[in-house]
């Protein structure tokens, strides 16, 4: 696990939470803030997640973010001055070494899993990367995932599920896929807002069952999964990416306790 990742004593759950993308310096804060007292509160080992840039929008006119290196900055001076860990993606090799200057952990989004120079070059950074499962993916098939990276020179991973593609506009959570992907030896995590998304709308934009969220989480949590994923914003309808399927961020405390309730319930099984 990371240096610098409280309450790693507990049996609890991880948790890597924050907005999609950074908007700007004072709401980013303003969410973390929020996010350290809960976790704090509630004893979660918390890695707050931030993008600082999106690569992979469906329009061009879509937000990306808000400068590379000002985005990087602001998670940079998150993680120190809040002595937290931190997580963004990257979406190409040449990211890696720049995002490695900045962050804890290097995300590797779902449909880029498979691309052998982004996660060499990730695994060559020494940071801990967390792979996402492409939707296209059997959990089984993550094995080669983790072998490039391991065969690289770096045992530091995570496995994160978001769901598999049914037919063109929806997703679909297979639990199996966690004991599957757990079998690698590493850690693997839930992504309950992204695994909710739907995709491929006409009008370019994702929609979502933020509604849903709750459910997902709860089923990820009795299954036994290492840790969570989630994306929050104070007003998910302004969200400058992916709103449609966010938590509001009011509704994060209540809904972890009642996930550490069932926790406990089976952790010792």
């Amino acid at each position: 696990m990371l240096k610098n990742l409280r309450y790693t004593e507990t049996k609890n759950f991880f948790l890597l939470a924050g907005p999609c993308v950074i908007e700007g310096k004072e709401i980013t804060e303003d969410i973390a803030e929020k996010l350290i007292a809960i976790t704090d509160k509630l004893k979660i080992p918390f890695i707050f997640k931030a993008s600082y840039k999106k690569a992979n929008r469906s329009r061009l006119d879509s937000f990306t973010g808000i400068g590379d290196i000002k985005g990087l900055e602001i998670l940079k001076g998150i993680k120190e001055k809040y002595n937290i860990p931190v997580v963004t993606d990257i979406h190409s090799a040449q990211e890696a070494e720049l995002a490695a200057k900045y962050v804890d952990v290097l995300q590797i989004p779902a449909f880029l899993c498979r691309q052998t120079d982004i996660l060499v070059a990730a695994a060559k950074t020494g940071k801990v990367i967390n792979i996402k499962k492409g939707q296209f993916l059997a959990p089984e098939s993550m094995q080669f995932a983790t072998q490039k990276v391991v065969e690289s020179g770096n045992n530091n991973i995570w496995l994160t599920d978001r769901g598999t593609m049914l037919g063109y506009g929806d997703l679909v959570v297979d639990y199996r896929g966690i004991p599957e992907m757990q079998k690698t030896g590493f850690p693997v995590i839930m992504d309950i807002t992204h695994s909710l998304q739907q995709p491929n709308t006409t009008s370019g934009v994702t929609g979502g069952r933020p509604d849903l969220i709750e459910t997902i989480a709860k089923a990820a949590i009795a299954v036994g999964v290492d840790g969570l994923f989630l994306e929050t914003h104070p007003k998910p309808e302004i969200a400058k990416s992916d709103g449609a399927n966010m938590l509001k961020l009011d509704f994060v405390e209540e809904l972890l306790e009642k996930l550490l309730r069932i926790r406990n319930v089976v952790k010792d099984f």
